[in-house]
């Protein structure tokens, strides 16, 4: 499961040096999401909400969707990127009074 995700995530390669490099950036996903204690799970949880909230605001190519999780020595960063398609242009009566 959680290779299902890097690979939708990295992409694969087509030549051995591009595989070797897809190799390499999933341990080092591995390793970050290890040091980080976060589970398969969490993470598909956290992939479907992040694209349903910025759904709501958006329409983006869901397929082109990348989430990343950079670390450093004293701190971890979410990265999301994402094509936008287009704004949505109505607003929920949530946000509103």
């Amino acid at each position: 499961m959680f290779n299902d995700f890097l690979k939708k995530m990295m992409g694969t390669g087509s030549s051995k040096t591009d595989s070797k490099d897809v190799a390499k950036k999933r341990l080092k996903f591995a390793l970050i999401y290890d040091k980080l204690e976060v589970s398969d799970d969490t993470l598909r949880c956290l992939h479907r909400d992040i694209i349903d909230v910025i759904s709501r605001y958006f329409e983006i190519d869901q397929e082109a969707f990348k989430m990343d999780i950079r670390r450093s020595d004293d701190l971890s960063a979410l990265i999301v990127n994402t094509p936008i398609l287009s704004a949505k242009r109505h607003v929920s009566s949530q946000g509103q009074r």
